[in-house]
């Protein structure tokens, strides 16, 4: 069933593809920031889950739905990679394996390492975790500091979500960036490792808030504006692959996975 599921899509794809190059010619080089030759700059998708496991809510993918997904990257050749590794490609060109994925997880629910930090492990997988660094501890449906911990020590990547998953674009400069720079401070007090990266709550951001993220000493952030990671990327506003629960998982998580740009292009998905 998935084979027929993945071949109809992919002649869907196809097509797609046609199109687009059709529509426009545009190859994957960005300008070198000193003027010096283009650097040869992919495009990265980079996935974006919240919560896995049995909740009937719309981030909320079942623990068999994810599983079939990680699986899917592993039989595929993928191999996943950290925020450093694409912030190093984007910026300066430094080589990605042949077929690069970021996996992302926005707030921190407990069910990521209950559920998904098994899969992740069984498949050879690192992730991203971006934590809302003030629920860790404080309320049962989020992770405690142990987990946490554990989690680091095995290789998965802990960065921030503020402290209180705040909309940073409606406080004030004061606020805004004492929940930018208390999250950096109190992960990486309990990881012992460096915090550089943010994931925007609620995706809201605007040219004040990137001003004080990059005061806040973060080196890049992600938004949830649909698409691929390349060299358009705004570092400070890096486009995700959201994936949702739905009655077709595994075709929206394909299709997003491999079809991404095209789908952007033309509408198809936002």
């Amino acid at each position: 069933m998935q084979g027929r599921t993945c071949f109809r899509i992919l002649a869907f794809v196809a097509l797609l593809v046609f199109l687009s190059a059709l529509a426009a010619s545009s190859g994957s080089v960005a300008a070198g920031g000193d003027g010096s030759e283009p650097l040869n700059v992919a495009s990265v998708p980079v996935l974006n889950y919240h919560m896995v496991g049995d909740l009937n809510q719309a981030l909320c993918i079942s623990a068999a739905n994810f599983e079939e997904q990680m699986k899917y990257l592993a039989d595929n050749g993928y191999t996943t990679i950290t925020p450093d590794q694409l912030l190093d490609h984007l910026k300066r060109g430094v080589p990605l394996p042949e077929k690069p994925v970021m996996i992302t997880f926005d707030d921190g629910y407990v069910d990521n390492y209950l559920v998904a930090y098994p899969i992740l492990r069984k498949y050879g997988h690192k992730a991203v975790f971006f934590l809302i660094a003030g629920y860790i501890d404080n309320d049962p449906r989020f992770m405690n500091w142990q987990q946490v911990k554990e989690m680091s020590n095995n290789g998965m990547i802990m960065q921030s979500h503020t402290v209180h998953h705040a909309n940073l674009t409606k406080l004030s400069p004061e606020d805004a960036l004492k929940e930018l720079t208390e999250s950096r401070e109190i992960i990486e007090q309990e990881v012992g490792k460096p915090v550089r990266y943010l994931a925007y709550p609620t995706g809201a951001t605007d040219k004040a808030t990137v001003l004080l993220v990059r005061k806040a000493g973060y080196r890049g952030a992600f938004s949830v504006r649909f698409g691929e990671a390349g060299p358009d990327s705004n570092f400070y506003a890096i486009e995700r692959i959201p994936l949702f629960r739905s009655s077709r998982t595994f075709r929206s998580f394909f299709l997003r996975l491999n079809a991404a740009p095209v789908l952007e292009r033309f509408g198809l998905i936002r």
